[in-house]
């Protein structure tokens, strides 16, 4: 989860991220390329005193600075294209977990697992455990194993949510009588926070979502748990 003196991504827990941070410092490193030549170029025309007084056309700088700049959007383009592909790729799903959005809770059914459901919602201040965090848990965590791919559905009973999860690489929206998809793969464990990103009334901030990711034993074991009870 991000902290105070966190400038940067957070850590990633899944290899769609790590691709999604891949991209961000190639972007970047090109954006910085771009703003070091380009600042160097103005600092030499503002502080120089050059003048050619018999150039009145340049026909190959201008080719150069046109050809120039379309070659570099391809430098981002390219790797773009492959992401976006990638993120909206569905593998075999090992479990399937569907999301509600409500005002101002999510709720959540495995629909695999005789279709085991509850709702989650934010722990108010008053009430949290000195280990919890403020805005941020949950009364119900959503449980998921480890190494397994997991697809998500998104829908929203009244008005449009984002199911958010930044460690991840995940935003869906979860939008009335539509369901959305996606597909992550957590590559290890841990708890992973998350808040609706939609601006879906006065207190969609207060919707945080909190996974719990588990080895696959663990998690067998509180699907059994939760159909027992």
């Amino acid at each position: 989860m991000s902290t105070w003196a966190n400038l940067g991504l957070q850590d990633s827990a899944s290899p769609l991220m790590e691709q999604l941070i891949f991209f961000h410092d190639h972007a970047l490193l090109i954006l910085v390329m771009i703003t070091v030549l380009v600042g160097y170029l103005m600092f030499m025309l503002f502080f120089n005193n050059y003048v050619n007084r018999f150039l009145l056309h340049g026909q190959l700088i201008e080719m150069i600075w046109t050809i120039l700049p379309a070659i570099i959007l391809l430098f981002i383009a390219f790797p773009s294209l492959r992401l976006l592909y990638l993120l909206d790729e569905i593998n075999e799903p090992s479990v399937t977990l569907k999301s509600i959005g409500h005002q101002w809770y999510w709720s959540y059914e495995y629909s695999d697992f005789n279709n085991i459901e509850f709702d989650s919602y934010m722990i108010p201040t008053n009430e949290l455990t000195t280990d919890g965090f403020r805005l941020l848990d949950v009364d119900n965590r959503i449980v998921l194993p480890m190494n397994s791919q997991i697809r998500i559905l998104v829908t929203a009973a009244d008005v449009i949510h984002s199911w958010t999860i930044p460690a991840l690489g995940v935003k869906v929206d979860g939008t009335p009588g539509r369901l959305n998809q996606t597909n992550f793969f957590i590559n290890r464990p841990g708890l992973f926070y998350g808040q609706c990103s939609e601006i879906c009334g006065a207190n969609h901030s207060f919707m945080p979502i909190v996974i719990e990711s588990v080895p696959t034993n663990y998690f067998i074991k509180w699907i059994s748990n939760n159909l027992n009870s």
